[in-house]
């Protein structure tokens, strides 16, 4: 028997199918080869077509289906994972009204910024444990006020997610994961935001109906397995955002369990049972996979713009054209760069730095001193020093610590990466090799709730390896110094 995840991003659609009774992954690949296109009908605005990603999940489940050479009567349940943050509206028949608004559109800033302001700080971070923000409510408050029309024809609202599993099964709901990452979920009432909802003038009835995850969602219907070549009467029994399904997919599920990634930017999620935040801005709270009125886990997200873009822009422009010579010339270098500090926030305003907008700084360079190895590892040294800040962040807004797991890409393949912040932090960084849509395939069997085998299978297929805190840490502490010293000289001016 096998189970199918989809991965909906704004870049390709990924599938995985997964062996049922071992978690090991049969296939995964992606539709399209190139990818996704991204409208922007105006500045700082992104949109896509929704019935495109159903395009491309019907073709990558039939390629997968037939690349495998697995008989699809035995793929017995479904797990999506998809770009949190995106607004899809639909009319009585289910078809979209417009292009979803995705998450990186920027258009509602202003809109959320007024409710957090308006609403106050106070309550929304009492009862949402966020400010109304950029997220999904607040688009929906702009279709309202600049499409009334096309607002006026909504039956219903819904995240990326909830849309496929509606093509899927011809059934609209949503899940309480997807409610928090909209932003309208009220954690101390256990239910919808509807006050949120009143402030904004939208009906409440527009809300999906919520279904729990790792329990049957909704089943597919006729028409979306003849689209996909499922079976017909398989349940969707998991969706979740892709930094809640990429936690899983890691096994990070308790308190102290932190996943992170780092690639063109950084994200660090970490799993609290603490429902209470003082960050409305540089750090956002949503209900993890395994979020229910008993067991309260909350994944506390934080974003790092300057992360791996530093490192692929020096690549491309001063270093080399390959990260396996930078990372040997990085190396003959001791740690600390000989003084040399990279200040990587050149990818816009850092939400951790209350949205300044730093720029990315080279300091301390001796022309007569350093050469490009030295500006090699201090690239990789600031990219670190830049996750261990916003780790102190976290610690310091009800999160603990108490070991870090990441994928086998990008930075983390770095051993000066990830030797600086295992030693910095003073835990492990387990390195395993999974993907989301692996991770949100394997969920479907959670439906026994047996988490302890699901955890023991991520490990026997995927762990690559440990990094442990050097013995030493005096110079990593000390270049960390040096480090946060010319970032708040930076802060200061600003």
């Amino acid at each position: 028997m096998y189970y199918i995840g989809y991965d909906l991003g704004s870049s390709s659609i990924k599938v995985a199918i997964v062996d049922a009774k071992t978690g090991k992954n049969i296939i995964s690949l992606h539709e399209p080869p190139n990818e996704m296109e991204i409208e922007a009908p105006q500045i700082n605005w992104a949109e896509q077509n929704p019935n495109m990603w159903w395009q491309y999940i019907c073709k990558a489940t039939k390629r997968a289906i037939k690349e495998a050479h697995v008989d699809a009567s035995k793929i017995t349940g479904i797990g999506i994972s998809y770009q949190m943050h995106g607004l899809v509206v639909v009319d009585k028949q289910g078809e979209p009204l417009r292009n979803s608004i995705i998450w990186c559109d920027s258009r509602a800033v202003d809109i959320g910024n007024k409710a957090f302001s308006d609403l106050g700080h106070e309550k929304c971070m009492e009862h949402l444990l966020n400010s109304p923000g950029n997220f999904t409510a607040s688009k929906l408050k702009w279709v309202k006020d600049n499409e009334p029309e096309l607002y006026a024809k909504i039956y219903k609202y819904m995240l990326p997610g909830d849309f496929i599993a509606l093509k899927l099964t011809g059934e609209i709901n949503t899940t309480k994961n997807g409610l928090s990452e909209g932003i309208l979920w009220d954690y101390k009432e256990d239910k919808v935001a509807d006050w949120l909802l009143d402030y904004y003038g939208i009906n409440p009835d527009l809300t999906p109906n919520i279904v729990e995850n790792f329990k049957t969602q909704s089943v597919v219907n006729e028409k979306g397995a003849s689209e996909t070549g499922l079976p017909v009467g398989i349940p969707i029994v998991y969706r979740a955002g892709d930094q809640p399904n990429n936690a899983l997919s890691l096994n990070v599920f308790n308190h102290g369990d932190v996943a992170a990634t780092g690639g063109t930017s950084g994200v660090i999620y970490a799993v609290t049972n603490q429902k209470k935040s003082k960050e409305g801005s540089r750090i956002n709270q949503f209900a993890h996979v395994n979020y229910s009125k008993k067991t309260t886990n909350l994944g506390k997200l934080l974003c790092i713009n300057g992360a791996g873009i530093q490192y692929r822009w020096l690549k491309d422009n001063l270093a080399s054209n390959a990260y396996e010579e930078m990372n040997e010339k990085a190396n003959k270098v001791p740690v600390g760069s000989e003084g040399v500090c990279v200040i990587p926030f050149g990818n816009g305003a850092e939400r951790m730095l209350n949205n300044k907008t730093l720029g990315t700084h080279i300091c301390n360079l001796n022309l007569n001193k350093h050469g490009n190895g030295h500006l090699c590892r201090a690239a990789l040294e600031g990219i670190a020093f830049s996750f261990v800040y916003g780790m102190d962040i976290l610690k310091h807004d009800n999160a603990e610590i108490k070991v870090i797991k990441a994928g086998n890409d990008n930075l983390f393949r770095s051993e000066i990466f990830s030797d600086t912040v295992a030693t910095l932090i003073g835990h492990d960084i387990e390195i395993y090799n999974t993907t989301g849509a692996i991770g949100a395939a394997r969920a479907v069997g959670l439906v026994d709730g047996d988490y302890k085998t699901f955890g023991d299978n991520i490990s026997a297929n995927d762990h690559v390896m440990t990094y442990k805190p050097m013995e030493d840490k005096v110079p990593y502490a000390k270049a960390y110094d040096n480090w946060k010293k010319e970032l708040e000289i930076l802060l200061a001016n600003k």
